[in-house]
């Protein structure tokens, strides 16, 4: 009668999760000489798991002389709870002596799901298909949902098929992997022949569209589910939704989430104001990421952080700085993500001293490892600097090989700062070596041979783009103009405000060449055409026409905000900078790159990029 009792209570302590009274139970049953009641035990590992606890559930079954398969799956369950799967994996084959049953196997996908690895998740399938259980739906289920997240579809959808009754919780681990793949026919498809929806499964199709890139099909998707009137209960859907604003630039929806949020009520939730943070900073407009951060309470380190490398990426280094400072006298501890927006904000001011010492704090105060992309941002302040050869040295001794990005970053500042002899050297290296994927680095080879005179090599470099049989997305810049978007293409001469946006801009080319000495680089043209042709090709690129429109149509004196698909060519860095001096309007331009704020004829990255 006792052991009952004390199994009811435990069983409310992790429903309840109330590891405390969980503590005190134990201990009560520890006096009375009990532990060793399998069914007890078993429970207690249970609880200490669901209370976020697992080294309580690690250590209790680890003093367990009978392990049965309750006990295992108790236990593989609370690691995986606590992010510690790779555990739940290595402990289960080197101690197991059990053959696995559906609980375990279960847990074992789980972990397998968690990591991503899709290796480890086809040797549990095995087991499973060769066990007394390899007709378990649940386990199944499992399955489905592990190969989706190791982005393999077509296994999970073979998988699926086999499933004799479909729960929903199957349907929707299906809909998210096709989402999360990009086969946006398929996955809307089987969302249409769900039997049942509910949030979970909007909210799978809507996150997986956001995840690969598809932000308007997962506009479209929420607009059907707000017309259907699913209840949202839960913020994850929210979080999704104001994440594909963010990777759109797209501020005028954002800021219609952001009203949906408050309607609802989710706006005192920590991780959709870290989500709001993130949108506002990427839509350019730091003001309002400053202020949603300066009402929140409490914030954690992606609060921060968010709002840090939002400075960073707008060339506000010191406010960067000062947020750090301020981040670490309130306690939290930053993480790998902080110092890549912190080194980067102190390469663009050129804070040598204080990149060095942050990137050294990393590990020795935080024991935080550096990665490629840390390396790459002290490249960058290296580079920036002037230190070339420290740069060098630094690439060439780092623990990881470098790639293309970062040999181009340092082939740039060969450039940039006059070091012809060097440029050739690192140039010849990344064209025998690599073979380089972005256009841009054949456009910087083919300039740094040029300078050099090596007109072969010039004619090689650009032979070899000519090879690369890549096709390249069609370059366009959206703007917004009073609460609409407009979207321009390269070379586009449709528009019907075509005459004006020709006019406007051919005056603004007109005093750039008589107040600025500006002669177009067509350098950056690599097309085998006459000067007066690449002239007119660099005249109609998009985020000029985007320019002008807004200078036509929006409000005067207003910030003008541009979104342009690819990376910014260096004669419309030179153009941008002086329209904004012309005009006297600041003109904010996020490229595939990063984010350039023109002002008074200068730029917030510097001109480097």
């Amino acid at each position: 009668m006792l052991i009952h009792q004390y199994l009811h209570q435990l069983k409310l302590c992790a429903r309840n999760r109330t590891l405390t009274t969980a503590k005190s139970l134990h201990a009560q049953i520890f006096k009375l000489g009990i532990t060793q009641c399998i069914p007890l035990a078993n429970t207690l590992v249970n609880v200490y798991g669901k209370c976020s606890a697992a080294s309580h559930a690690l250590q209790l079954f680890d003093e367990m002389p009978h392990r049965d398969h309750i006990a295992w799956a108790s236990v593989l369950t609370a690691l995986n709870q606590a992010n510690l799967s790779v555990k739940t994996l290595s402990m289960f084959s080197s101690n197991s002596g059990l053959l696995p049953d559906d609980f375990v196997l279960s847990a074992l996908v789980k972990a397998c799901a968690n990591l991503g690895s899709i290796h480890h998740g086809k040797q549990v399938h095995c087991r499973f298909l060769v066990s007394e259980y390899s007709h378990d739906d649940v386990v199944k289920s499992s399955l489905v949902d592990m190969y989706s997240k190791c982005d393999s579809p077509d296994s999970a959808k073979a998988v699926f098929d086999s499933i004799r009754v479909k729960s929903t919780i199957s349907w929707t681990a299906l809909v998210s992997g096709f989402a999360k793949s990009g086969r946006k026919e398929e996955a809307l498809e089987l969302f249409r022949n769900m039997p049942i929806k509910n949030l979970y499964s909007w909210t799978a199709l809507i996150s997986g569209f956001v995840q690969s890139g598809k932000g308007l099909e997962a506009f479209s998707v929420f607009t059907e589910m707000r017309r259907e009137s699913v209840d949202i209960l839960d913020p994850l859907v929210l979080s999704s939704i104001v994440g594909a604003c963010a990777n759109m630039a797209a501020s005028i929806a954002g800021r219609q989430v952001h009203g949906l949020v408050i309607s609802l009520g989710f706006d005192s939730c920590l991780f959709i104001s870290n989500a709001l943070i993130d949108m506002y900073a990427k839509c350019s407009d730091v003001v309002a990421a400053k202020d949603i951060f300066s009402r929140m309470r409490p914030r954690d380190v992606v609060s921060w952080t968010s709002l840090i490398v939002g400075m960073a990426q707008h060339g506000q280094a010191e406010k960067a700085l000062d947020l750090y400072s301020d981040m670490v006298s309130h306690g939290v501890k930053p993480n790998e993500v902080t110092f890549v927006g912190l080194i980067y904000a102190c390469s663009h001011v050129g804070f040598v001293a204080k990149g060095r010492e942050l990137f050294q704090s990393m590990r020795e105060e935080y024991g935080i490892r550096p990665s490629l992309q840390h390396y790459t941002c002290l490249l960058d302040l290296l580079g920036r600097s002037g230190l070339i050869d420290e740069a060098e040295k630094l690439i060439r001794t780092m623990p990881f090989p470098p790639d293309e990005p970062t040999w181009a970053a340092l082939l740039s500042a060969c450039k940039r700062q006059g070091k012809g002899q060097m440029g050739v050297r690192i140039a010849d290296h990344l064209l025998s070596c690599f073979k380089p994927r972005d256009p841009s680095t054949y456009i910087l080879l083919s300039n740094v041979y040029a300078s050099a005179s090596l007109w072969g090599k010039v004619s090689e470099a650009r032979r070899k783009l000519g090879d690369m049989e890549v096709r390249k997305d069609p370059g366009y810049s959206s703007v917004e103009v009073r609460k609409e978007t407009e979207v321009f293409y390269a070379g586009e001469t449709s528009h019907p405000l075509k005459e004006e946006i020709f006019g406007l801009l051919k005056k603004l080319e007109e005093d750039m060449r008589r107040r600025n000495g500006y002669v177009p680089d067509t350098s950056w043209i690599l097309h085998d055409m006459d000067e007066q042709e690449k002239e007119k090709l660099l005249f109609w690129h998009s985020e000029r026409s985007a320019v002008a429109y807004a200078l036509l149509k929006g409000v005067p004196g207003s910030p003008i905000r541009i979104v342009k698909n690819l990376r910014v060519c260096g004669d419309c860095h030179v153009v941008m900078k002086h329209i904004s001096e012309i005009t006297e309007r600041e003109i904010i331009v996020r490229d595939a790159t990063r984010y350039h704020h023109f002002k008074g004829g200068k730029c917030s990255c510097n001109d480097f990029w």
